[in-house]
This record gives C-alpha cells, sequence and structure tokens, in this order.
C-alpha cells in the first residue's frame, strides 16, 4: 500500500502528457480499472475520448483492440466465429476484435442493438460463447465505450440492460483557454501518444484489483451507499432507479477511490465524489422532468443534498 499512490500518480502523470487538464476524469477511468468495471465515455466529437483510452493502455503495457462501431459492423466480428479446417477436420475459432485486454468500442451507439447486445455476455461474464463453445477474455479485461450525444444524426439509445453493465460513466468536456494553448504546444512536431512509455506492468494492475477488495468500508459508510441508491427508486422525477448492481458497483468504485488516494478505509466523500458517474446512466429520468431539462446527475446531486453523511 506504501508505494501504491505513487504508482497510480505515474500513471496518471503519464496519460496527462497525453491529455491535458482533465485528472479527474483519468481518476475515474482507473477506478473503473481498479474495479474490474467497463467505462462508457459520452462527448462530443474531438475531445480527446480515444486518445485517453489508447495512453492509458500504453501506460499499463496492456494489448488494446479498437473496434470502430458502424451500422453494417456483425456480431461475429466482435465475438470471433467458428470455421471449418480441412486439415485438422473440425471447426477452427477465429477469436473477435473482443479478445484483448483493452477494448475500445468507438462509437459504440452507431450500431444496430442486435450488435451492442453481442457485448451482453462478455461484459458481465468475462467470455464469449460461439457456436456452444467458451472462450474466456484475457486478464485484466475492460471495454470501454464511446458514445456521442443521443441527439446526434445516426445514433441509436443503448438499452437500459447494456447501460447497466457500465461501471461508470463519464465526460471529458473541453479545454480552457491555457490547456488548449498547452495541446497546440505539445502537438507542434509530433503526436504525445507516439512517445508514450509503459509504466507498470498489467500483473501489477491485478495486484492493484486485488488489493481493492480489502479496502475497508464501515458500516455506516455502506449504509451511506445502499440510502442513495434506493432513495433514486423512490424518487418522483426519476421513471427507474438505480439496480442493486449499482449499489455494487458505487460500493467498489469507493474503495477503489480511497485505494488511489492512499488509504485502506472509505469516506463518506468517496461516495459522494462517485455517486454520480456510477449511477447517472442508470437512472431513467420521468417524462415531465425531461421536459424541465433537469438530468440525472442534477437529480443525483439533490439526493446527495438531501441524506445526511455519516460522520468518521
Amino acid at each position: 500500500m506504501s508505494n501504491t499512490p505513487a504508482i497510480l500518480n505515474n500513471i496518471i502523470d503519464n496519460v496527462e502528457k497525453v491529455i491535458v487538464g482533465k485528472r479527474k476524469a483519468i481518476e475515474f477511468v482507473i477506478v473503473s480499472l481498479l474495479s474490474r468495471g467497463h467505462v462508457l465515455i459520452e462527448d462530443m466529437p474531438g475531445v480527446g475520448k480515444t486518445s485517453l483510452i489508447s495512453a492509458l493502455a500504453k501506460s499499463v503495457d496492456c494489448s488494446f483492440k479498437r473496434i470502430q462501431f458502424t451500422p453494417d459492423i456483425m456480431p461475429s466480428d466482435i465475438t470471433g466465429f467458428s470455421m471449418y479446417n480441412q486439415k485438422l477436420g473440425d471447426f477452427e475459432y477465429h477469436p473477435g476484435l473482443i479478445m484483448s485486454q483493452f477494448v475500445l468500442a468507438d462509437e459504440i451507439n452507431r450500431t444496430s442493438p442486435k450488435t451492442q447486445s453481442s457485448l451482453l455476455e462478455v461484459m458481465e461474464e468475462n467470455q464469449v460463447t460461439v457456436d456452444g463453445n467458451i472462450y474466456k477474455t484475457p486478464t485484466p479485461f475492460i471495454v470501454f465505450a464511446t458514445q456521442n450525444p443521443i441527439e446526434y444524426l445516426g445514433t441509436y439509445p443503448l438499452p437500459e440492460a447494456q447501460l447497466d453493465r457500465f461501471f461508470m460513466k463519464i465526460s471529458i468536456g473541453y479545454p480552457n483557454k491555457d490547456e488548449e494553448l498547452s495541446i497546440l504546444e505539445r502537438h507542434k512536431k509530433d503526436t504525445p501518444l507516439q512517445a508514450l512509455e509503459t509504466v507498470v506492468s498489467s500483473d501489477e494492475i491485478i495486484n492493484m484489483q486485488h488489493a481493492v477488495l480489502d479496502i475497508h468500508m464501515d458500516k455506516s459508510v455502506a449504509e451511506y451507499v445502499v440510502a442513495i441508491t434506493r432513495a433514486t427508486r423512490e424518487q418522483k422525477s426519476l421513471a427507474l432507479g438505480a439496480s442493486p448492481r449499482a449499489t455494487l458497483c458505487l460500493h467498489r468504485a469507493a474503495q477503489a477511490y480511497a485505494y488511489i488516494k492512499g488509504r485502506d478505509y472509505c469516506l463518506p466523500d468517496d461516495v459522494m465524489e462517485l455517486s454520480a458517474p456510477v449511477l447517472s446512466h442508470r437512472v431513467i429520468v420521468s417524462h415531465e422532468s425531461r421536459l424541465k431539462k433537469i438530468t440525472p446527475e442534477v437529480i443525483i446531486g439533490d439526493i446527495l443534498q438531501g441524506l445526511k453523511a455519516p460522520v468518521i
């Protein structure tokens, strides 16, 4: 535990050579990685969604594949397929693009619901089933999906079942003036991503994933986690509240965030910090609230203000 904050800071600093001024977003992505959860990044085109994931994959020495989702991509392109091998006299499995430690599902909401559903099993169980045979993904395994806002033309909204399989949803946002000037300076001669070096091995990431499980959460903080998710189910401004899976994810996210901060125990502040990224995509705003342009993040913020946090 003593060297952990330094190692994680090295990863964050390394990624910041490519992504300028977005440390909080990078921290959230690493929280998901340590929690063995998948990440949905929703933002405008060109803000660095793909660059963030590519930089992280390089930093932690993990295999990386990118799937560019288009309307004509097929489920077999993702999961793989079996083909008859005349020499062997049997069917042979040809791995799909999902067989990698880091998978970038780029613009996931530009493909059909049928193709989107091919990710359901692998995101939940880290395996694919092809012709009745099960094939495990390598470890660590994480899906990073990017999507443009659903108002954009040519997009298919992700179904609730798939959204619930994403551990966290984040956005990067536009840089401020100084950050954008810094981006210009760094790209004068070459792309910073090309020169990026590995700072930690994938085996060390796996060890840290196990260590996160030992982070202590006091019973009062655990009750606070449950109170937040249960409050979403009772909120009139929400048509659908957070699932029990969301409760588990918020608990694990708080553990991972405490681990990043160099603590072996969780604070209520950890839960508050992670509530919106973990819960916002798992709830559905009521029709009336949608007309008033009330976002899930605002509703979750109201829930946090209405609940009394425990004192540790």
